[in-house]
């Protein structure tokens, strides 16, 4: 009867060291990601900070690189200008007096100031974004795919406006905008108090201002989504680390 006790009490130990074992090694598995690697290194609110503003300033430069390009608004749907709304009464005019052609050039002349101002857009962008006051870093990296480019968007569009306008301002300069707008919106404006029309007074800085930043931050938005989705996007280690960390 000793000997049985001392053989159960042998054998209960010896289970008891196998199931610490066994706790052990789940515990293992379990902190890891499930294939034997090391477990992602966890992330601070400041590394989540620098990683967000580090994916805008790349969305930025890749964004102001293919909008600068001919053609970068002009012949992309989703952030080219259409006609000044404020004129849509001069531009049907303009057509009935068989002035399509001016028209056109208008707006491709318009598309045109966006692309030589977006040549300067970088730095203007960047200066925003590295000023940008972020406090919960983890809420907007676990947002939607555009979360940061909202945030900027939300945060930085006045101050945007007001550095972008005298770079648009220039722009227009040098693609000679007035030169193409000014004979149309005189010929409109001789003719409209004689109808009882309002006169234009479309302010194209303002405009061109306006739809070149929405056309902006437009691209950032794609290409905040292509790092977020797409592990090839992420350029910079910082990036690799923080948007690693959303399981893509």
């Amino acid at each position: 009867m000793k000997k049985i006790s001392i053989i159960i009490g042998i054998f209960s130990l010896f289970l008891f060291t196998r199931c610490d074992i066994l706790e052990d090694v789940a515990s293992e598995v379990v902190s890891t990601n499930g294939s034997g690697d090391t477990p992602a290194p966890s992330l601070t609110n400041g590394e989540v900070i620098q990683g967000l503003k580090e994916a805008l300033t790349v969305g930025i430069k890749n964004g102001a690189s293919m909008a600068s390009a001919t053609d970068g608004f002009f012949k992309n749907s989703a952030i080219k200008l259409p006609f000044p709304p404020d004129a849509i009464a001069l531009m049907d005019k303009a057509i009935e007096w068989g002035l399509q052609g001016k028209v056109d050039e208008i707006v491709l002349t318009l598309n045109r100031a966006a692309e030589e101002a977006s040549k300067k857009a970088a730095p203007i962008f960047v200066d925003a974004i590295t000023n940008m006051s972020i406090s919960d870093g983890f809420a907007i990296l676990n947002g939607s795919d555009s979360a940061a480019t909202m945030y900027l968007k939300d945060k930085t569009t006045s101050p945007l406006t007001t550095a972008f306008k005298p770079v648009v301002k220039d722009a227009i300069e040098t693609v000679k905008l007035t030169s193409y707008w000014n004979p149309v919106a005189t010929k409109y404006n001789n003719w409209a108090p004689l109808f009882g029309k309002d006169k234009v007074e479309a302010d194209l800085d303002t405009y061109v201002t306006d739809r070149g930043i929405q056309g902006l931050f437009f691209l950032v938005k794609e290409e905040e989504k292509k790092i977020r989705l797409n592990p090839a996007a992420r350029v910079t280690d910082i990036l690799k680390k923080v948007f690693g960390s959303l399981g893509n």
